[in-house]
């Protein structure tokens, strides 16, 4: 894929345009399923069920918000990824029954508002945080917006990777790191250039989802670890989910997309089996909060 964009470059703007299409596909295929047992535990404490009317902040292609309209609630989604948000869409118009259809808005979450309807009351975060520089900028401000659209007392649920030493993944988003140092190394070529929704990959820490809260005026109400591995059918596989996460955006900008699916594929050495599948335990944290 990557000499056919070199070699036609008068069609830059379609072939991005087809891999950003590409790329979001094997997120909904690939990568999203990982994190279904977040999604599961957090729904189960919260006893999702026919009275929650629920807000996905960042729905992606709504996995999330098909399992909890499969326990009855009702859902809405924000996204400003129109091709995950197109496949949302795809995937709701299947299994939705007229009488509760999933309401699916491009934009922010102000885009949710709709007076003629109950408020929220439940607002979900699953794009984990505590993984990049940077990448819970701005979130702050979405919740607070959010918020406004709920009910008082209201869970809001906000998303964090584990401590690495728990992540298997940490090693492998390194590739990611070593990139941005890169390119500041030879030139700053990288200045001002972030991957969607961060920047350059970090170690995880304990408060990182508290003082997201505290920023957004929410009070903490409770919080949980969840093993979610990453398990892939072969390496090929685990470099496409890997690449549709958004991590490694930055590097390709800043280097070519073989070089970094080359290192992707050195870095996933360690974890792939004898049968050729790929397997990284990770531990992700959540935190249940209530708006004022």
């Amino acid at each position: 894929m990557t000499s056919t964009l070199v070699r036609h470059r008068p069609h830059a703007a379609s072939a991005s345009s087809a891999q950003a299409c590409e790329r979001a596909r094997d997120w909904a295929e690939i990568q999203e399923r990982m994190l279904v047992p977040l999604y599961e535990a957090v729904y189960e404490r919260l006893e999702v069920g026919a009275g929650s009317r629920l807000l996905g902040l960042g729905c992606g292609s709504g996995l999330a918000l098909l399992i909890a309209a499969g326990r009855g609630a009702a859902v809405s989604g924000t996204d400003t990824d129109r091709e995950r948000l197109a496949l949302a869409r795809e995937r709701m118009s299947a299994h939705d029954s007229p009488a509760q259809a999933a309401r699916l808005f491009d934009g922010e979450a102000g885009a949710a508002a709709d007076p003629g309807r109950p408020p929220y009351n439940l607002i979900t975060v699953f794009q984990p945080i505590g993984c990049r520089a940077g990448d819970a900028d701005g979130l702050g401000a979405a919740l607070r917006s959010a918020v406004a659209l709920a009910e008082r007392g209201s869970a809001v649920v906000l998303t964090g990777w584990g401590p690495p030493e728990r992540c298997a993944s940490s090693g492998v988003l390194r590739v990611a790191e070593g990139h941005s140092g890169r390119a500041r190394t030879d030139g700053g070529t990288s200045h001002g250039r972030q991957a969607v929704g961060g920047g350059r990959w970090r170690p995880a820490l304990r408060d990182d989802l508290e003082d997201v809260a505290a920023r957004a005026g929410l009070r903490p109400d409770g919080s949980g670890r969840v093993a979610c591995p990453f398990g892939y059918a072969d390496v090929d596989s685990a470099v496409r989910g890997l690449l549709s996460t958004g991590l490694y955006d930055a590097a390709v900008r800043d280097s070519d997309q073989a070089q970094v699916e080359k290192e992707i594929t050195e870095a996933l050495h360690p974890h792939v089996r004898p049968d050729g599948t790929v397997w990284m335990p990770n531990v992700f944290r959540y935190l249940i909060t209530r708006t004022p």
